[in-house]
C-alpha cells in the first residue's frame, strides 16, 4: 500500500500526517509555545523517550514504586518493575525486587520517560533507559541482543543477530557492557550501516553520560528527536513513497539528518510549494474536524459512536437505516465487519488508549462471531502501539486494551465546556490560537507584501501576548509584511478573523 508522510510546521505547531492509500491514517502533533509548559509536561509538548536526571521523592514499599521529582508539575511514577536493574540480581534472575532494593528516598536517578503525562497523572519512567537509533536501540544497562517481533525470517533474524553480536563485541565505537535491540528497520542492512548506528548510539551515550555527571538536579540530560527527525527515524520505511515538508528550514534539516542516518530516504523527501496548503492534500484538515465528534459513519448507512471516559472507551455499533434482504443475522454482520475495519483507523488517529469496549451488534452464528473478531484483529495489525483483544462475552461485547501513550486528541485539542455542566467539549485557547497561526500564513501567501490585522478573542489574544516575542518573531517571519493581534469583545473563543490592514 502506498505510503506518504506530509509533515506541517507551523508558527505554533509541527503536525505530522501519516497517508495510507490517500487515506489519512494516523496524526501527530507537537506544539513548540508556551516555553513555562515545556517544563510542566502540558499543552502537547512531548516528553517521551527524555532522560532525565531526577531524586527519589517518595518510595512506597505498599504500591511497589517510587515518586521521582524531575521539575515538573506532577512527580514521575517508577514502578518496581522498570526500576529492577538497579537491583543486584543476576541478569537471569526472575525474582521481582522490593521497590525499597532499587531505590532510596534522596537519591539521584536516572530515568526515562516512557509514558507522557495524561490528564491528572505524572509521566511514567522506566531506570531501564533505552537509545534508539535508525536501526538498532542501545540499551545500556542490560547485556545481550535481541530482536523485533516483526522481523520473521529466521535466516534474517540469524543474520542479524551475529551481525550484531560481533560488533557489540569488537567495535571500540560501540557503548561497553551495553546491550541492542535490531529495530525492523534493519531488515536486509549491511554490517557497515548497523555498524555505523551501533557507533552513533554509543558516542550520544558517552555524551550522556558526562551531561549525567555535570548537570544539576532536577535536569534534562538527553531530549529526544524533534518531531521531524523522529518522523524520519520511527515513521519512515520501505513503504513510504514520499515525505513532503512545507517549511523550508525543516527540509533542511530532514535532508540532513537522512544524509547522516538513513541515506536511502533522501529521495523521498520533497519540499512542498503548493498550489495550496500541504493539509489540502488529501482533505487532512476536514478530517481532523471529523475526529473532534463522537458518531463515525459507515459506508452501508450504519454508524459506530465513541465515548471516553476516565476509566475506559465505550464503542457502539448501529446499523441505522440499511436492512439486508437476506435477513437479521446479515443486517448484523455487514454492519460489524464495517465497524471493525473502521476500528482499526479510528483507535489510532483518536489516540485511544486503556481498555475499549466495543457493543457490536447482536450475532447468533460462531462462525459469523469468528469473522467479525478476525476483521477486527487485522484492522489494529498495522498499529504501532501494542494492542491486545478478548473472545465475545456472553452479552456480546468484545474488550480490548490498546496501550495509552498519549492524550487522546480530543482531549489535547479540545475541554471540557463550563457553561455546559460538563456534557460537551469545546476547542482549547491553544488550538483555536493554533488555526489563527495558520490562518495568518495563508493570508500572507495570498495578499504578499500586505500588512495584516489579525482579531480574536479575548482569551484567545491574551493567549499569544503571554507566549512573549519569540512567538511573535516566529510568525512575522512566515507572514513577511508583519501581522498585529486586535482582541475582539464580541467574539466567542473559537471566532477569529484575518485581513490586510486598512
Amino acid at each position: 500500500m502506498a505510503s506518504e508522510v506530509l509533515i506541517n510546521v507551523g508558527a505554533a505547531e509541527t503536525r505530522v500526517a501519516f497517508v495510507l492509500d490517500g487515506r489519512l491514517s494516523e496524526l501527530f502533533l507537537e506544539r513548540n509555545v508556551d516555553p513555562g509548559a515545556v517544563a510542566r509536561g502540558r499543552h502537547g509538548h512531548r516528553l517521551l523517550g527524555n532522560i532525565m536526571l531526577g531524586r527519589v521523592q517518595r518510595v512506597l514499599p505498599g504500591m511497589q514504586a517510587a515518586f521521582i521529582d524531575l521539575g515538573l508539575e506532577k512527580a514521575g511514577f517508577l514502578a518496581a518493575r522498570e526500576a529492577r536493574c538497579l537491583a543486584d540480581l543476576p541478569s537471569f534472575s526472575e525474582h521481582q525486587p522490593c521497590i525499597s532494593k532499587c531505590v532510596r528516598e534522596g537519591e539521584a536517578i536516572v530515568v526515562q520517560v516512557i509514558k507522557d503525562p495524561i490528564s491528572e497523572k505524572g509521566a511514567r519512567l522506566s531506570a531501564n533507559v533505552t537509545l534508539p537509533g535508525r536501526l538498532v536501540v542501545l540499551v545500556p544497562n542490560q547485556s545481550g541482543v535481541a530482536l523485533s517481533r516483526r522481523i520473521e525470517d529466521e535466516d534474517e533474524r540469524a543474520r542479524l543477530m551475529k551481525i550484531v553480536e560481533d560488533i557489540a563485541a569488537n567495535d571500540p565505537r560501540a557503548a561497553q557492557g551495553a546491550g541492542y535491540i535490531v529495530r525492523t528497520a534493519a531488515l536486509s542492512s549491511t554490517p557497515e550501516d548497523i555498524a555505523a548506528d551501533i557507533a552513533r548510539l554509543g558516542d550520544e551515550w558517552r555524551t550522556i553520560q558526562a551531561r549525567r555527571n555535570m548537570a544539576k538536579i532536577p535536569a534534562t540530560i538527553y531530549h529526544d528527536l524533534d518531531p521531524v527527525e523522529r518522523t524520519l527515524r520511527d515513521g519512515v520505511d520501505g513503504e513510504t513513497t514520499r515525505v513532503l515538508i512545507d517549511d523550508a528550514d525543516a527540509f533542511a534539516q530532514a535532508r540532513a539528518y537522512a544524509a547522516r542516518a538513513m541515506p536511502e530516504a533522501l529521495p523521498k523527501i520533497e519540499l512542498f510549494k503548493g498550489p495550496g496548503e500541504l493539509f489540502d492534500l488529501y482533505n487532512i484538515e476536514a478530517g481532523i474536524d471529523s475526529l473532534l465528534h463522537p458518531r463515525v459513519k459507515l459506508p452501508s448507512g450504519g454508524w459506530i459512536t465513541l465515548e471516553t471516559t476516565e476509566a475506559l472507551t465505550a464503542i457502539d455499533v448501529n446499523s441505522g437505516s440499511y436492512t439486508a434482504a437476506t435477513g437479521l443475522e446479515e443486517t448484523s454482520l455487514k454492519t460489524n465487519l464495517e465497524a471493525a475495519a473502521e476500528l482499526g483507523w479510528q483507535l489510532r488517529l483518536r489516540g485511544l488508549g486503556g481498555l475499549i469496549v466495543i457493543d457490536f451488534i447482536h450475532l447468533n452464528e460462531p462462525e459469523n462471531i469468528q469473522k467479525l473478531l478476525d476483521v477486527l484483529t487485522e484492522a489494529v495489525a498495522r498499529d504501532r502501539v501494542p494492542t491486545q483483544i478478548l473472545p465475545m462475552s456472553a452479552f456480546g461485547l468484545v474488550e480490548m486494551t490498546r496501550k495509552r501513550v498519549r492524550e487522546p486528541l480530543a482531549k489535547l485539542l479540545t475541554e471540557v465546556c463550563d457553561p455546559c455542566r460538563g456534557h460537551g467539549r469545546v476547542k482549547t485557547v491553544v488550538t483555536v490560537a493554533g488555526e489563527l497561526m495558520r490562518r495568518i500564513e495563508r493570508e500572507a501567501k495570498a495578499q504578499p507584501g500586505k500588512k495584516l490585522v489579525a482579531y480574536a478573542a479575548p482569551d484567545v489574544a491574551r493567549w499569544i501576548e503571554a507566549q512573549g516575542e519569540d512567538l511573535i518573531a516566529n510568525l512575522r517571519r512566515r507572514a513577511a509584511a508583519g501581522v498585529r493581534f486586535e482582541s475582539r469583545e464580541d467574539f466567542e473563543r473559537a471566532r477569529f478573523d484575518v485581513g490586510a490592514e486598512a
